[in-house]
């Protein structure tokens, strides 16, 4: 397991960027803002809010920057899609719009 900060949308390696990460950072890969719920270490979607933090206020779009003063990135937020369920999908699809 790799113990840098990757984008949580891309995978890309954001070692070049220093911390604290900025409200306006972005991904120089796919341009994803990095100051997100969707990569600091309370984010949990088993959890109200989708946050471990009690005292967080609710950030109700979790993959756009905020000012959230309990953010901090977490190794391994980027979760690969999983490339056969895609391509059944894909296929389901190309099935149903077939001339």
């Amino acid at each position: 397991m790799s113990h840098t900060l990757v984008c949580w949308r891309c995978g890309a390696s954001l070692a070049a960027l220093s911390l604290p990460l900025r409200r306006l950072d972005v991904c120089t890969a796919c341009n994803a803002e990095l100051h997100v719920c969707r990569l600091c270490v309370e984010y949990d979607v088993s959890y109200a809010k989708h946050c471990r933090e009690p005292t967080a206020e609710e950030e109700r779009k979790k993959d756009e920057a905020n000012f959230c003063d309990h953010f901090k990135p977490k190794v391994g937020a980027y979760v690969p899609r999983d490339g056969a369920e895609l391509a059944r999908a894909k296929a389901a699809l190309d099935d149903l719009f077939r001339k």
